[in-house]
């Protein structure tokens, strides 16, 4: 049997070096290996630029310029949809009647257009949007950012109102997935986790001689996380921090010292040897949203992992260290940096993982189209 699909992306999903891009990069390539024919749709913005690597995984790659700045706004939609509207990308999506996978709110513009009544719709939700852009504004230091966050954030509220349209979501995060069967009952619901770049553990054993934070340093989650690290946590031990990520801005920048190294854009192989080689990734977070795509890296390449209970979900719970406050974090980065890591620490892993290997996730995607 045939199996078709148009997915249409938020941005150009290749380089796979952001959260989200990642998913839909090793999504494509997953659902590719798993015989669906894909027809991709990017929007295209900022300096990514179409990309042959794509033509490996879809069948056709149409791109469409992002209306940003005053182009995209509108009086009643969040930036983030009425950005990302295209007339080609209407006419290319009824050019037959494949199901249609939107990736992110950002993408439903023409979620609801009369033209697309009867086909089957399936929305990618990487987070409860709403609650993203209201955690944005909490985090962010700048006050026209905070604006920006808040109108967004409550615009967004009011817009996913609309989203029984779709006949399936898919949710990324235990969390999500409740909240979405909550906020839509109507709608058929599914756990599908992150897509991501590991075939397989590869974590090495024994012991390594620095703690790890990873991450899109642009990010004002990222920058909270790692200024609480450097501020409230390391200021307090004799032991050596790598934070390591895109784009670090000043605020990161400054928390070096001759315990903390910041390295700026690593490239794959040097951020994954910078992964493999930590004693510990320690993975503070302060947004209990979507999947964190630096927390399933570090379980399948990296050591001990310390988290918070906002990071993690149920079935890791046994393949990391739960860190409730500061106190618990400083206690159990002196107990874990004298404990090599072990081939039955691997073993705990691989078993504990087996729910977030891409081709299960892909296979359920082509079941439902």
């Amino acid at each position: 049997m045939d199996r078709k699909l148009h997915i249409i992306s938020l941005d150009i999903p290749y380089p796979a070096d952001y959260g989200g891009v990642i998913d839909i990069f090793y999504k494509l390539r997953s659902l590719h290996e798993a015989g669906v024919e894909i027809t991709l749709h990017c929007f295209q913005y900022g300096n990514r630029t179409p990309q042959a690597e794509l033509k490996k995984y879809c069948k056709d790659v149409f791109y469409y310029p992002r209306l940003t700045g005053w182009k995209g706004l509108d009086m009643t939609l969040p930036y983030i949809i009425s950005s990302r509207r295209s007339k080609d990308l209407l006419a290319n999506l009824v050019q037959d009647d494949a199901p249609i996978l939107f990736e992110g709110i950002h993408t439903t513009y023409y979620a609801t257009d009369l033209s697309l009544t009867g086909r089957t719709k399936l929305l990618r939700a990487h987070n409860v949007e709403s609650d993203y852009y209201m955690k944005l504004a909490e985090n962010t230091h700048s006050a026209l950012k905070q604006i920006y966050y808040s109108f967004e954030a409550n615009r967004l509220r009011l817009y996913e109102r609309s989203l029984t349209v779709f006949d399936h979501i898919l949710s990324i995060s235990e969390q999500d997935y409740a909240n979405h069967r909550l906020m839509y009952p109507s709608v058929r619901h599914h756990l599908i986790s992150a897509f991501h770049s590991n075939d397989r553990v590869e974590s090495l054993t024994g012991s390594g001689a620095y703690c790890l934070y990873h991450g899109n340093l642009s990010v004002p989650e990222n920058i909270r996380s790692a200024h609480y690290l450097a501020t409230e946590i390391f200021n307090q031990l004799d032991v050596p921090l790598i934070i390591a990520g895109k784009n670090p801005g000043p605020i990161v920048l400054s928390l070096q010292n001759r315990h903390i190294k910041v390295i700026a854009n690593p490239d794959e192989n040097s951020l994954q040897k910078l992964i493999q080689e930590a004693h510990i990734h320690v993975l503070p977070s302060f947004q209990q949203t979507g999947m964190k795509l630096k927390l399933l890296n570090a379980l399948f390449a990296g050591r001990h992992c310390i988290v918070n209970d906002t990071a993690i979900e149920t079935r890791l719970a046994k393949t990391v260290s739960v860190a409730v406050d500061q106190h618990a974090f400083l206690q159990q980065i002196r107990d874990l940096m004298g404990r090599p890591f072990t081939i039955e620490d691997i073993m705990l892993r691989k078993e504990a993982l087996i729910f977030y290997d891409n081709g299960l996730h892909a296979a359920a995607i082509a079941g439902l189209i």
